[in-house]
């Protein structure tokens, strides 16, 4: 049983795990040998904010403001577009993507002032 529990947990790695020994028989963790300019809890509050605004992209814009944002900026697997490749993909004029961008980036800054994270 012992090792059937050990089975379920074997791909965890911890950041004070001892991951090799030095000469001398000093562990050597993975917090050792991260580079000092990591700074893990910047990288945590991006990944939250990014969720954040996957959230809101999905739930605060209707399907053609989602579109023009997702071509726009390079979100969920398309390519980063220009206002141009965007109209012409969708078959609407520059002038009314750039309408569409202006209002959608209004209403994320709304939700995110809503929620009292960003402004």
């Amino acid at each position: 049983m012992h090792y059937r529990a050990k089975k379920k947990t074997a791909g965890e790695v911890f950041f004070d795990d001892p991951l090799e020994y030095d000469k001398d028989g000093n562990a050597l963790t993975l917090l050792d040998i991260m580079p000092d300019s990591v700074d893990l809890e910047a990288q945590v509050e991006q990944s939250m904010q990014e969720k954040q605004l996957y959230r809101f992209l999905q739930t605060r814009l209707d399907e053609r403001e989602w579109t023009v944002i997702a071509r726009r900026y390079g979100l969920f697997g398309y390519p980063a577009q220009t206002q141009r490749e965007v109209a012409e993909t969708l078959g609407i004029s520059r002038s009314y993507v750039s309408r569409i961008e202006k209002r959608a980036l209004t209403l994320l800054r709304e939700a995110y002032a809503e929620s009292g994270e960003l402004a």
